[in-house]
């Protein structure tokens, strides 16, 4: 009995030990950077911090030397390359050319045969500092040619606190996103942006599918057009978009004028708001979110298409063909057969969609840059770590965008019922 156990502790470890390089390669790729962002988003850390303080050290020499006993000055001008980080055991160390005696009464240097030896301790944010050195020359600085004192470097280093490393933690960061006026009106751009682009693009796909889930000439032809917006590069397809909705030269606003649908052009990705007059009543439309929603779904409705076909293709035939024979109607075979077969893969698909689309950052980013109004919560991730080069501002915004993912997800599991 015990060797059994033996036996398979032993299993269990060579199973662990063999899975180690996928649980490895896992972590890597994704949970390391998740669990770095959340590390950077509790900390005070700007784009300058992410290059460490260093002390620097300029040197000059004043004076020359034309016989035994002169003087040379070397002038150090130092400073600390942070304003804010703290430089601890700053020492610089230099090779002087022989022949060189050190002749200044500073305690902080003194000479070691060949070398110079500084020791400052410690220098705030900002420091800067001129220090003059004052040299006697001997024989020996002749012997060897009058060498330049600057021929060897100064060697400056120092210890110093890293901010990505060091355990102080602040919650400045998430006031600094939430507080922010834009953070509201942003969230709200954004959940309307991926609520409305992914019920576009399903829609779309399945109108697409629809149309072609019959048989007739061409229809590979078409199937492989549909897939073009999916397929072809989005900054390639955005500039089309914008191309064609420009004000000035656009394609849509000639036609529009030309037939009389529209009074002047319209800027479709400038614009905030359009006023529309229906039956006496006035509605403000977001008209740069309104086509960014629709270059999104018109984007991403062949995803959709393909997962729509491949699923009514293996609806039995033999249901609409006993509806024909009762006297059902085509949109009746639509919601009582066609829609019923579907509401698994629409649902998978509504998960899918939504989270690549709440995560979109280059449709917005390229169409308006985040103007107009269509600012999503990853433009205004981007524009805290590099624009603002906030990178802790930056990641507690992307945890606020994690969260929302994860509330979603929660309530899709939990209250979408499970397809049979």
């Amino acid at each position: 009995m015990a060797h059994s156990k033996s036996l398979a502790a032993r299993e269990a470890r060579l199973a662990y030990g063999m899975l180690a390089p996928a649980f490895s390669i896992i972590f890597l790729i994704v949970l390391f950077p998740v669990l770095l962002n959340v590390w950077l988003s509790f900390k005070p850390v700007t784009l300058a911090d992410l290059r460490a303080p260093t002390p620097v050290a300029n040197e000059r020499v004043i004076g020359s030397a034309e016989e035994v006993g002169d003087s040379l000055t070397l002038r150090l001008t130092m400073r600390n390359s942070s304003q804010s980080a703290l430089l601890r055991n700053v020492e610089l160390t230099k090779i002087l050319p022989p022949g060189l005696t050190l002749a200044n009464t500073d305690p902080r240097c003194y000479q070691d045969t060949t070398a110079l030896r500084c020791t400052f301790g410690e220098w705030a944010g900002g420091f800067r500092e001129t220090l003059d050195l004052s040299f006697t020359v001997g024989p020996a600085y002749f012997a060897v040619g009058s060498p330049d004192l600057r021929a060897s470097p100064a060697a400056i280093q120092a210890r110093a606190e890293n901010v990505l490393t060091n355990l102080v933690f602040t919650l400045e960061n998430y006031r600094r996103v939430i507080t922010s006026p834009e953070f509201w009106p942003v969230l709200r751009v954004t959940l309307y942006y991926t609520l409305f682009s992914t019920l576009g693009s399903i829609l779309l796909g399945l109108f697409a599918a629809q149309l072609l889930n019959t048989q007739f000439v061409g229809q590979g032809v078409l199937r492989g057009l549909f897939l073009f917006p999916y397929v072809a590069p989005v900054i390639a397809v955005a500039f089309v978009w914008t191309f064609f909705l420009d004000p000035s030269s656009g394609t849509i606003n000639a036609l529009g004028m030309r037939y009389g649908l529209i009074e002047q052009p319209l800027n479709f990705l400038g614009q905030r708001a359009i006023d529309i007059e229906l039956f006496g009543v006035v509605f403000s439309l977001p008209l740069a979110l309104l086509t960014v929603i629709a270059f999104s779904s018109w984007n991403y409705f062949p995803f959709a298409f393909l997962f729509i076909l491949a699923r009514l293709q293996a609806v039995p035939k033999e249901m609409y063909e006993a509806a024909n024979v009762d006297g059902a109607t085509s949109w009746q075979q639509f919601w009582f057969i066609t829609l019923p077969q579907l509401l698994g893969v629409l649902a998978v698909l509504f998960l899918l969609r939504f989270m690549f689309m709440i995560n979109k950052f280059d449709d917005i980013f390229l169409l308006t840059g985040g103007a107009a109004g269509t600012k999503n919560l990853p433009v205004m991730i981007y524009d805290q770590a590099f624009a603002l080069a906030n990178i802790g501002a930056g990641a507690a915004a992307a945890m606020v965008l994690f969260v929302i993912l994860l509330l979603f997800m929660f309530v899709y599991f939990r209250f979408v019922p499970e397809s049979d």
